[in-house]
């Protein structure tokens, strides 16, 4: 699925059968690129988190959970207080190599255990003309994730001096 799907989806109570929030965006792990969950907007204009594990289904019309007392004030999740802080957004993170940049992410796909599986980076506009405007990144490529981009593993294959010479006949 992609990120799309996580972005502004109702947040629905099973027990009183009506929408009690908003899932704004998703809270994503760096370290492992896991979806703990997501923040959330209540009527009112609280903020409150609701973690994936609280998720009873993901449903056409939104996230079904038990209760409202699912979602939870940022405070007292401790155990997630570092992951929360950080508040890092995948969206736009630039993408490199160790020789070149490859553009931003745009998209991301995620699989059943809320896990990111794939990032869809939007290349520059001067690569744009030359190549695909997307590239895929599967997940097994990302080598580093900073606050400040994210390093994947260089995908071209460069041939040493020595196998070159070895490639001309003589």
């Amino acid at each position: 699925m992609l990120s799309k799907s996580l972005l502004n989806r109702p947040v629905v109570s099973l027990r009183s059968g009506s929408q009690v929030a908003v899932a704004a965006k998703p809270v994503i792990n760096p370290h492992n690129l896991k979806i703990l969950g997501w923040w959330c907007k209540m009527p009112g204009g609280q903020t409150r988190v609701l973690l994936a594990e609280d998720v009873r289904e993901l449903v056409p019309d939104g996230l079904a959970i038990n209760d409202e007392e699912d979602l939870c004030a940022p405070e007292d999740l401790v155990r997630h207080r570092e992951i929360l802080d950080i508040g890092f957004d995948l969206i736009d993170k630039p993408v490199r190599t160790k020789r070149q940049k490859l553009g931003k992410v745009s998209d991301f796909s995620y699989n059943d255990g809320m896990f990111v599986q794939k990032l869809y980076v939007a290349r520059p506009l001067r690569k744009v003309f030359t190549t695909d405007d997307t590239l895929l990144i599967d997940r097994s490529q990302i080598l580093e994730v900073t606050d400040h981009y994210i390093l994947v593993r260089d995908t071209e294959i460069r041939a040493t001096a020595e196998e070159l010479a070895g490639a001309v006949p003589a």
